[in-house]
């Protein structure tokens, strides 16, 4: 078992200047970054990107957390606690759901404000 071991590291041992040799500056250089094309978007544009999609993401989140909370009360079997359970949690939605609504008219009025103001 010792024996195939040595081998193993004698033989990476051998190899590791080929290794090395094969890597040239014309492969791995700063030629490669020519070719990268990190976006046409402006900035404004990706900024208002991620917010719609965070924003959309959140929206889904609350509407999911308002169906539960009338699953919870339709099979409450007329259980007073979960009842007021579900209470809690579909108002506890609609009021994220008022939030998320809020906030994006509220980003979206920001960004055109400064779109027209600093175009």
């Amino acid at each position: 078992m010792k024996k195939i071991g040595l081998k193993c590291f004698t033989f990476a041992l051998l190899t590791m200047p080929l290794l090395a040799q094969a890597q040239s500056v014309a492969e791995w250089g700063y030629d490669d970054l020519d070719q990268v094309n990190l976006g046409t978007r402006s900035l404004r544009d990706t900024i208002a990107g991620i917010i719609n999609i965070a924003l959309g993401f959140l929206g889904i989140l609350a509407t999911l957390l308002i169906l539960y909370g009338g699953f919870e009360w339709m099979t409450s079997a007329g259980n007073t606690d979960k009842i007021d359970k579900a209470k809690k949690i579909i108002s506890a939605g609609v009021i994220g759901l008022a939030v998320i609504l809020t906030a994006y008219a509220v980003s979206r009025f920001v960004l055109e404000s400064l779109a027209n103001e600093t175009v």
